[in-house]
Order: C-alpha cells, then structure tokens, then sequence
C-alpha cells in the first residue's frame, strides 16, 4: 500500500492521531454497539480491512479464540499489535480479494470463520483492475459468503456540508440513497461522493450512522450482518 493512500496508509493514521478521541468518538461508540449486539456462532474471527483496529475493542476480539487480520498497510499492522498486545492475531494476504472471484476465494479460504469488513467494501481495494467494477464485485458478495457469518460497516456517502441531525437510523431492508441522505440531510442543495454502496443486501436488515471525518468532511456509514440459513 503506497504511504500516502488516501483512504488508508499514513494520511488515514495521522487523521486518527488527531481526531479518534474527539471527533470520532461518537461514531466509534456507534459501532461499538454494533459490535456487541453481531453474535457470530463462529469462534474464528477474519477481520477484512481493519487498518489500525481504531473501532475495534478488547471485549469484542475477546470472544474470540483465533483472530486472523488481512491487512496490507504494514504500518497499520504494527498499530494493531500495539493496541491489542494481549490478542494473538495471525497475518494472512489475499492479493486476490479485489478480482471477480475474490469474494469466492475469501469464503473458501476461511469456511470456518465469520468475516467482519472494518469500512473496507466503500474504499479502493488494493489490487483493483484498470477496469475494476466495484457495483459487480459487491453485487457477488452475498452470493459468494452466503454460507458463512459476516458483517460490514461502510461508506455509502460523504460530504463536506455537515447533516441537519446525527441521530442512528435503522432500517428493515434498503432504501434508495436519496431517501436516507434526505432522513440526515433535509434540506437545501447537498454535494456527495458516492462510494458506491447502496442497495447491498436489500432485503436484509440494517443500521446508519454519521463520521465525522474531519472538522469539513462527515461520511453516512451503514451496518449490515449476515447470518446463513440453518440447513
């Protein structure tokens, strides 16, 4: 991962230096929340993008027995280690994710675990193609991990006008974009960057919630979790 990446490396770790304690602190309690209500069955935890495990905590890596990171930001790897010395976490790569079968491939490689994506599936995935369609990749997602527990929070919107209210948003299957953007933005003219996102899982469950990334840009973040059919 170049140094410099703008969704993740050096940039990413300098705006949590700054920023995780205040301006992030409510939306990591929001995810905090949704961490402790997702109850995998699985023992085994794959964690899919965790960066710096910023929005992670000691209680919910606890209540697992074997913990597996796919992380490429080597400077993201040490931070991890050095916030949860405790936790035996084991490296693995998967250069393949971001490819047509990745999702696939990810499945078959760990089918004895829950895979939880830490903000990952709104980014730019090391290893995309020239050509990379991340509406397509998303779209095999569901298909592809039907079998097995996983979760994801991620970006759907960000935007440099604050929202008219912050308060969490839940809802019983998707909605268009237009329609959640307008429940935190209500009025007047709003400039997003689509990441991408929406409609995944549509008939599944889910939660919203705001980031303030920095004091000029906020993103609209959703929760999603999966559970597969008792056979």
């Amino acid at each position: 991962m170049p140094i410099l990446y703008p969704s993740g490396g050096l940039i990413y770790h300098l705006r949590a230096w700054r920023w995780r304690r205040a301006l992030w602190a409510p939306f990591h309690d929001q995810v905090r929340r949704w961490l402790t209500d997702w109850r995998p069955a699985s023992a085994h935890l794959v964690l899919v993008g965790p960066s710096g495990g910023y929005a992670l905590t000691r209680p919910f890596l606890d209540r697992f027995s074997r913990i597996t990171v796919l992380e490429p930001d080597p400077l993201a790897r040490l931070i991890l280690r050095r916030r949860f010395p405790a936790t035996a976490f084991t490296w693995a790569h998967a250069p393949w994710l971001a490819s047509p079968v990745g999702c696939t491939r990810l499945a078959a490689a760990w089918p004895d675990a829950a895979f939880l994506f830490c903000n990952l599936l709104g980014q730019q995935l090391v290893g995309e193609s020239p050509g990379f369609d991340r509406r397509a990749w998303l779209a095999s997602l569901p298909r592809a991990l039907s079998g097995v527990c996983w979760a994801s929070w991620h970006d759907l919107a960000s935007s440099g006008r604050p929202p008219d209210h912050r308060a969490p948003l839940a809802m019983a299957t998707a909605a268009p974009l237009e329609t959640v953007l307008q429940h935190y933005w209500r009025s007047g003219e709003l400039e997003i960057h689509d990441h991408d996102c929406a409609g995944l899982c549509p008939e599944s469950p889910r939660q919203y919630g705001i980031w303030q990334l920095t004091p000029g840009r906020c993103h609209l973040v959703e929760w999603l979790a999966h559970e597969p059919r008792a056979a």
